[in-house]
């Protein structure tokens, strides 16, 4: 099973990750894009390089067919899925090895088993691994649903079969929901995986998430690497992930590896895997399922045990033995990865596209930034949101969680809203520093804090908003180096986050007071990318494009408009009946027509974008009075969609 070229069927981050480590094993690289990827890092970083189609992914990285002719032009004779896309789809193993390529990752008997819930429990089950007591049976009819969800009690969990990422799931804490809940669950997998095949299993209250990655190679060796814990998630999609779990012992690991070890083993497993364990607060585990591919969070195994998983996905594929046994297995010191998102946490996690005005990665000691972006590329709406991982050993946990939160804060992204600030309040959240987060921290610990619900910026940031803006107006319109221009005072307008302030600048010889209501500051600026605000000196950095300033510093990041000669009156307001687009996307559904009157937070259109669905509603009162949209149809942020004529109530 030897191969010389390696094409990666995949895009962003993790084709960088795997582009990386082929070439420093000495094989040649292929990356594959689509239209709007032309000039993306992945494309940039490899040998050569294969458009494949337009930007939607069913098109282009979803299109098994246009992959394989990209590894007939260029030659390829392996393939490494990654993850997300093809990487657990059994018919893309199956038709790379009809086609006499080497598929870097399981067989699709694997695969298969391990793609469906039901199935897999089925094989978990006679595998002796422990899981949790429920419904696995092949009458989907809802009289033998009903009878098992009466059998198994409540709090009841159903899901998908096919499912993942939290689709088609549903927690059923009252009897008489349950009927409503099944039918839904089974629309939103068919909907999303074509299947509506459930499982039904008692819930688990606030559980940890923990997963062991193993690993399976062809001369019948199966180990495993430790574990991780995922328990800090948000709508069943992981947030925070760390190695080891805070929450395992030395004993509980053991017993955790070896089901996981037994799990792999059960279906002849070869290659890299994560076996899922939801672990109860009284120390007992069960089986969730089993990822055949490599994870998203695998960096932070491969920091503490000092291994290249990327690298041993290659050997295994060539045939080679694991490069180690199960002894020789050892873990060092603590690592944490966060997932930075391009998202506004502050508008309901609503998904941002827009461009990278500039990007500047953490550096330092114990710091990793798995990425792929470049200054200058446009974030569209067509793939998932994540844009880099963030992540930080230390020797101990607590060195690991500090190291995080200084890279997160240094980490440098202007031009698309992100979560950057969300995740530096979790970490630093009492909760997760003390070990203590589980599934349920999110949505009860963390919502629970209302100071982390607080979007309001400090004066000061807004202070420094109207120092450097105010240089639009004067000779010296650089962001960096001080020049003192005027004399007296000078107002401005600012706007941010759909808030407004007015600032008041008094400029003195080598500084400037600025007042916000009822504060002023006093700032200078020393050096180019540093500010004194009020004596004390930090570093700040700043973009100006289009009228827009794009501002970091003190750990926050915001976008300014200058404002001070836009008309009084002027923009929209909330209830204006003006429903724009809040991102790029598509229409998924119109659910009204002109003429139609229609009630303030009636859903109008279900737009798509970034693999999710969005609901955008009415913000007032009124009659369609027009629209132009039809199912299908691409949209551009700040579109404008529906216009309403708003109506006395």
């Amino acid at each position: 099973m030897n191969f010389e070229k390696i094409l990666i069927a995949n895009r962003g981050e993790i084709a960088c990750r795997v582009i990386s480590t082929a070439q420093s094993l000495g094989y040649r690289t292929v990356a594959v894009y689509s239209e709007p990827d032309v000039s993306a890092r992945h494309v940039q970083m490899a040998d050569e390089a294969v458009c494949i189609g337009p930007a939607q992914a069913s098109a282009s990285y979803l299109n098994i067919d246009a992959l394989l002719e990209a590894c007939r032009q260029t030659g390829a004779d392996a393939v490494h899925p990654g993850y997300g896309f093809l990487s657990e789809n059994a018919g893309f193993a199956k038709a790379c090895q009809a086609a006499g390529i080497t598929f870097i990752g399981p067989d699709e008997e694997a695969i298969h088993l391990m793609g469906s819930k039901r199935l897999s429990k089925i094989a978990m089950i006679e595998a002796g691994v422990p899981c949790i007591p429920g419904y696995e049976g092949e009458d989907q009819s809802d009289a033998a649903l009903l009878k098992e969800a009466e059998r198994i009690g409540l709090p009841l969990m159903i899901k998908a079969s096919a499912g993942g990422g939290g689709r088609g799931m549903r927690v059923v804490t009252d009897a008489a929901a349950i009927p409503s809940q099944l039918k839904s669950a089974r629309q939103e997998a068919a909907s999303a995986f074509g299947s509506d095949e459930l499982i039904l299993e008692r819930a688990v209250t606030e559980p940890r998430h923990v997963e062991i990655q193993v690993f399976g190679d062809r001369h019948g060796n199966v180990i495993h690497l430790g574990e991780r814990d995922c328990s800090v998630q948000r709508r069943h999609q992981k947030v925070v992930e760390e190695a080891p779990s805070p929450a395992v012992n030395e004993a509980l690991r053991q017993q955790m590896g070896e089901a996981a070890v037994n799990a792999a083993k059960a279906c002849n497993y070869v290659g890299a895997g994560t076996v899922e364990f939801l672990l109860a607060p009284n120390g007992e585990f069960y089986f969730l399922e089993m990822n055949t591919r490599l994870q998203v969070e695998h960096p932070v195994t491969e920091l503490v045990t000092g291994q290249d998983l990327v690298a041993w996905q290659i050997k295994v594929a060539r045939g080679e033995p694991l490069p180690l046994s199960q002894d020789q297995v050892s873990l060092s010191g603590h690592a944490m990865e966060v997932r930075l998102y391009a998202e506004d946490p502050a508008q309901n996690y609503m998904p941002q596209t827009g461009p990278v005005l500039q990007w500047q990665p953490a550096t330092g000691e114990g710091v990793r930034i798995d990425h792929g972006l470049v200054e200058g590329q446009q974030i569209g709406s067509h793939y998932d949101p994540m844009l880099a991982k963030i992540i930080a050993w230390g020797e101990s946990r607590e060195d690991a969680r500090r190291r995080l939160i200084r890279a997160v804060e240094d980490t440098r992204l202007m031009g698309v809203k992100d979560n950057r600030q969300y995740l530096a309040a979790i970490l630093r959240h009492p909760v997760f520093a003390n070990g203590k987060a589980t599934t349920a921290f999110i949505g009860s610990d963390f919502a629970a804090d209302a100071s982390l619900n607080d979007t309001s910026l400090p004066a000061s940031l807004w202070a420094l908003a109207a120092m450097l803006l105010s240089r639009q107006h004067t000779a010296h319109p650089a962001l960096s180096g001080w020049h003192s221009s005027s004399v007296g005072q000078q107002p401005l307008q600012l706007g941010c986050a759909g808030e407004e302030k007015t600032a008041t600048l008094e400029y003195q010889t080598d500084q400037i007071a600025v007042t916000v209501g009822a504060t002023t500051h006093v700032l200078a600026e020393p050096t180019p990318g540093r500010i004194s605000v009020d004596g004390v000196t930090r570093d700040y950095g700043a973009h100006l494009e289009d009228g827009q300033l794009w501002l970091q510093c003190m750990g926050y990041s915001a976008c300014f408009e200058d404002r001070t000669h836009v008309a009084v009156g002027g923009g929209e307001k909330a209830g204006s009946g003006q429903i724009r687009a809040p991102m790029d996307g598509a229409i998924v559904e119109v659910l009204v027509q002109a003429g139609e009157t229609v009630n303030k937070g009636q859903v109008l259109v279900t737009l798509e974008a970034m693999k999710m669905e969005h609901s955008l509603k009415a913000d007032c009162d009124g009659v369609v009075e027009s629209l132009s949209l039809k199912a299908g149809d691409q949209v551009k942020r700040q579109q404008l969609l529906v216009n309403l004529t708003p109506t006395d109530t």
